[in-house]
């Protein structure tokens, strides 16, 4: 089987509008990215990974098309539109294909729709219930390039930035497509904020994952994109790992099994050894249980000594958009020069969870890692971990 080679990716969450940005965030020594506001959620401050900067307008696009999150999406392709038209030109529309993961979609347009005809007894004339469907991001990314190949959208809660990873790297194993456009976007509304607040999973701080104090996530938005394909480039995509525990709709399995299933699968396809692994992007939510699943999983298949860190005190969990962002943050440890992401929280480790390695500031390995993994795991179980690896 050939290689599949991820582009330099395009990416935009709290903490800046491009890779530049996340590259100096997840590699500083003091935390940044997730702040304290009230955005989403009118009365309520809590640390938020918002994008704060400007996002390209959608005035262009149709009326169903319109929202933040394809706003996010559009902000991402500008970052590697160049490789993307440079494919197009060399394949042929036909056979360039999209995966997107996302979870809300338009969500936000719909929120302020219903406030508007609460207020005013009619729904706003520019609003389309079109926009939150969850289709949107992949139908709008085909028809702005012209592309005529498969593009649907993944939906698998915090695991579906990943996932599209993997489903894009079917399709050429599959000769459906010559390359594909893969990746994540979420953006921010109401609906998930209180969501998780009601199951008592939101940390008003910044999240501290595998503290003794952590109490839960920090919801954010973002998207990131890649273009997957044969063309060689410094990365690729030399493993995935998908696995479903099915054991709770909302709740990890305690043991880490389907975690350590997922885990399994994708060092087998990329054909490597725990041992091959110089660093782990934990899916670090900050919770009490899946920190605790994911530290006990983590620490039987790799031991100790395996460096991890989560990044979701930097990004926030972007939710839909996670996988993918954290797959950038993957992909610029392997294009790296052997700095590791940090692991940012309060110092005070959870005495009853294995003692697994977290990436302190100043952290480095002598040269750059040749394979890195990154978890994501979802409600329901549905679990994923991908190997990226020096091409």
């Amino acid at each position: 089987m050939s290689r599949l080679y991820l582009s330099p990716p395009g990416v935009v969450c709290a903490t800046g509008p491009d890779l530049a940005a996340l590259r100096a965030a997840v590699f500083a020594s003091a935390p940044s990215g997730v702040a304290l506001n009230d955005v989403v959620w009118p009365g309520h401050s809590l640390h938020l990974g918002a994008v704060a900067t400007p996002l390209p307008s959608v005035d262009a696009l149709p009326l169903e098309q319109r929202s933040r999150n394809n706003a996010l999406l559009l902000a991402a392709l500008a970052q590697i539109r160049r490789e993307v038209n440079a494919a197009i030109q060399r394949h042929g529309a036909e056979r360039v294909g999209i995966v997107l993961g996302t979870s809300t979609s338009g969500v936000a347009e719909s929120e302020a729709a219903l406030l508007a005809l609460a207020r005013e007894g009619q729904l706003p004339e520019g609003f389309r219930v079109e926009q939150q469907e969850l289709g949107s991001p992949a139908l709008m990314l085909a028809e702005l390039l012209g592309l005529g190949g498969p593009h649907y959208v993944v939906s698998t809660a915090c695991s579906s930035g990943a996932k599209a990873l993997a489903s894009g790297a079917r399709l050429l194993r599959a000769g459906l497509c010559d390359a594909v456009i893969v990746g994540g976007v979420d953006a921010l509304c109401g609906m998930t904020v209180a969501g998780f607040t009601a199951l008592e999973s939101v940390d008003a701080a910044r999240c501290r994952p595998l503290s003794a104090t952590r109490s839960g996530i920090n919801i954010g938005e973002g998207a990131a994109l890649f273009l997957l394909s044969r063309e060689p480039s410094a990365v690729c995509l030399s493993g995935w790992g998908e696995s479903s525990d099915a054991h709770h709709i909302s709740a990890p399995e305690p043991s880490g099994r389907g975690a350590l299933a997922a885990m399994r699968e994708a060092l087998g396809r990329a054909g490597l050894e725990p041992a091959d692994i110089g660093y782990l992007n934990l899916h670090g939510t900050a919770t009490p249980q899946n920190d605790a699943m994911e530290s006990c999983a983590v620490a039987e298949l790799f031991g100790l000594a395996l460096p991890c860190s989560s990044t979701k005190p930097l990004t926030g969990h972007a939710l839909g958009a996670a996988g993918a962002i954290e797959a950038a943050i993957a992909w610029l440890t392997v294009a790296g020069d052997g700095r590791l992401p940090v692991h940012h929280f309060d110092g005070q480790r959870d005495a009853e969870l294995p003692a697994i390695r977290l990436v302190a500031p100043g952290d480095r390995l002598a040269a750059a890692p040749r394979h890195v993994m990154s978890n994501s795991f979802a409600f329901g179980g549905n679990n994923a971990a991908l190997v990226l690896s020096h091409g």
